[in-house]
């Protein structure tokens, strides 16, 4: 009895082990695929930021106002998560990974405006800032006893509500609405970075034991796309509240 119990116990403790070392793996392929995504949108964002030709095909030289090809390609990333949602369970994990890159790239162009209204220096300093920040919260939440699965509803209704406002500030350009946005949407996403990330970890410890390796991938590259887009929005937001115009 004591041998079973002694067999038991070992290899409860190997299967953890096991468990925690996929774990790690897991986590990293997801930090790995949201860096390469975050490379290529800032590469595709500045090289169309940075040539006054380029940026013309999406925006006004002077105003930086969108034109048409411009509302496009604004939206078309909202676009993507939506049928990327809708999609995965279709998809091999190698054309979820591609269809991932496609956005980065995409997102790249949405947001190169930046680059002829901001000073490099204030780019920089932002990115620096939004990335300390992002890592100790998506540190927190991955380590953290604390249950904060009840945070998901309130936060995603959070967003709702700032897509709604920014929308209609499009039109009303109002600064007290554009700066509430950005306050509250630092918040925001601060708040899903650390819930997306405990969610990755709990996600993948409840489904590591039914072995199956495609699932996991996808679900990789989905946790990546989630802790991208909570990324980029707080960069955004934060270059808002502190970045210095041309």
């Amino acid at each position: 009895m004591a041998d079973y119990q002694t067999i038991r116990t070992a290899g409860a403790h190997a299967g953890a082990a096991q468990i925690d070392a996929g774990l790690r793996a897991h986590m990293s392929k997801v930090y790995g695929t949201m860096s390469v995504g975050m490379l290529i949108t800032f590469a595709v964002a500045w090289g169309i930021g940075s040539s006054p030709e380029l940026l013309s095909y999406l925006r006004d030289p002077i105003t930086l106002r969108p034109n048409g090809l411009g509302w496009v390609v604004m939206f078309a990333p909202l676009a993507m998560v939506f049928l990327f949602g809708a999609a995965i369970n279709r998809l091999s994990a190698a054309a979820a990974q591609l269809f991932f890159y496609a956005f980065a790239a995409l997102m790249g162009a949405s947001i190169s405006w930046i680059f002829a209204a901001y000073t490099d220096m204030s780019i920089a300093q932002v990115f620096l800032t939004t990335s300390i920040a992002f890592a100790g919260l998506s540190l927190w939440g991955y380590t953290t006893k604390k249950d904060i699965s009840g945070w998901g509803s309130f936060l995603i209704m959070g967003v709702i509500g700032l897509l709604v406002a920014s929308v209609i500030n499009i039109w009303l350009g109002s600064p007290a609405i554009m700066f509430a946005v950005s306050i509250l949407g630092v918040l925001i996403f601060a708040g899903l970075t650390a819930y997306d990330t405990q969610n990755i970890k709990n996600t993948y410890i409840a489904h590591a034991a039914h072995g199956d390796q495609e699932w996991l991938s996808k679900s990789a590259i989905m946790g990546a796309l989630n802790l991208y887009i909570n990324f980029i929005n707080m960069f955004m937001m934060l270059l808002s509240l502190l970045g210095n115009r041309e």
